[in-house]
C-alpha cells in the first residue's frame, strides 16, 4: 500500500509523493501524481518503498495538503438508487427512478481546472442561494502493460484503477434546477468547485475487501458543523467501480491521472433529504458552515464555506427574426 498525496510545504514549495508514518516523503526528482500514474501500480509501490526507506521527509503536520492530483478529466457517475429516488424530487420534481437509471450507468464531465484540495475555502457562485455538496468516492486511473484503455472489460478496467480518494461534488442547485430544464447538463450548478483528498489511497489496499462481485463495503460519512447528515456504503452502488471504468472507456479512452467518481451515496447531500422531507431541512450550506466528510479506509476531507460572490451571470437570449426558407437563400 501507498498512501500518496500533494502539499505545500511551508517555504511556499509544492511537491508530490508519500505519506507514512505522519510523514511526507517528496518524489525525489520533481515528479509528479501524474507521474505516478503513467508509472502503474507496480512501480508506484516499488518507488514508495524506496522514498520511505531512504529519502527526505517533512512533518505531515507542517505542510498543507493540497488535492492529490490535477486529474486530465472528472467522469462522475450517479451510482446509488437511494440518492436518485430522492434528489429527482428536488431537482426535477418528480418521484421514482426512471428506468433507463437501470439499463446503463450514466455520467457527467467535471471541470478540472476547479478541483480544491482539504482545507480550502469554497466561495458559493454568484446567484446560488442553495448551496449543497455530494460525497463520493473517485477511482484514479493508472496504465497497464499492454492495453491503451480503450474498449476495456471489466476485468482489465479493475486493473487500471491506480488508487481511490474521497470527492465531494460542490452543487448549486438552484441554478443546476434551471438548467436541467433544457435537458443538457448540469453547468453552473456544478462547475464551480468539487474537492478531492486528502491523498489517494493505492489500489492494493482495498483488494481483499471486494465482495464476489466486486462492490466495497466501505463507511461513508458526512457531518455539517459536526451534526451527521449522512451514513452509508459504498457497496450499495449499483455497479461496481471496474463496471463504470469500463463503460467509460466503451468506444472511448480512459487514460492515467483520469478520476471517476461514484455519485452520491444514499443520504450523502442535502437536495436528497430536501425531497425525502418535503422541505429544505437540513438547510442550505451557508458561509462559515464546515463540511467533513469521512470515507473508511481512505481518510477525511474537511472545506469551509466563503463568502458569496455577488455578481449577475445570467444573460437572457435575444429574440431574433427567423427568415423563411427563400428569404434565408436571398441572404
Amino acid at each position: 500500500m501507498a498512501i500518496i498525496a500533494r502539499w505545500m510545504q511551508a517555504n511556499g514549495k509544492e511537491r508530490s509523493g508519500f505519506v507514512a508514518n505522519g510523514r511526507c516523503y517528496p518524489l525525489d526528482d520533481g515528479g509528479t501524481v501524474q507521474d505516478l500514474c503513467e508509472m502503474g501500480l507496480a512501480a508506484t509501490l516499488e518507488r514508495a518503498e524506496l522514498a520511505i526507506a531512504e529519502g527526505e521527509w517533512v512533518s505531515l503536520d507542517q505542510v498543507q495538503l493540497l488535492a492529490p492530483l490535477k486529474p486530465p478529466t472528472i467522469r462522475d457517475f450517479v451510482a446509488f438508487e437511494e440518492h436518485v429516488e430522492g434528489v429527482r424530487i428536488s431537482v426535477d420534481g418528480v418521484a421514482g427512478v426512471v428506468p433507463q437509471w437501470h439499463e446503463a450507468p450514466t455520467f457527467y464531465f467535471g471541470n478540472p481546472h476547479t478541483v480544491r484540495g482539504t482545507g480550502e475555502i469554497i466561495p458559493i457562485p454568484a446567484g446560488c442561494v442553495e448551496l449543497d455538496f455530494e460525497l463520493e468516492v473517485a477511482a484514479v486511473i493508472g496504465s497497464v502493460a499492454g492495453s491503451n484503455g480503450e474498449n476495456l472489460d471489466a476485468a482489465t478496467a479493475h486493473q487500471h484503477i491506480f488508487g481511490y480518494t474521497i470527492f465531494n461534488d460542490w452543487s448549486a442547485r438552484d441554478l443546476q434546477r434551471r438548467e436541467m430544464k433544457v435537458s443538457l447538463g448540469p453547468c453552473k450548478g456544478k462547475d464551480f468547485a468539487s474537492t478531492l483528498g486528502p491523498w489517494i489511497v493505492t489500489a492494493d489496499e482495498f483488494e481483499h475487501l471486494h465482495d464476489d462481485q466486486g462492490f466495497l463495503a466501505l463507511e461513508m460519512k458526512v457531518s455539517v458543523n459536526k451534526q451527521q447528515i449522512g451514513l452509508d456504503l459504498l457497496s450499495h452502488m449499483g455497479w461496481p467501480f471496474a463496471e463504470l471504468v469500463a463503460y467509460a472507456s466503451a468506444d472511448s479512452v480512459v487514460r492515467p491521472g483520469d478520476a471517476l467518481g461514484s455519485g452520491t451515496c444514499g443520504s450523502g447531500c442535502l437536495a436528497e433529504l430536501w425531497g425525502r422531507n418535503g422541505a429544505q431541512t437540513p438547510p442550505p450550506l451557508q458561509p462559515a458552515d464546515t463540511v467533513e466528510m469521512s470515507v473508511e479506509g481512505i481518510g477525511i476531507i474537511s472545506n469551509t464555506v466563503g463568502a458569496r460572490r455577488e455578481a449577475i451571470t445570467r444573460v437572457p437570449s435575444r429574440p431574433r427574426p427567423r427568415l423563411g426558407a427563400s428569404q434565408r437563400s436571398q441572404a
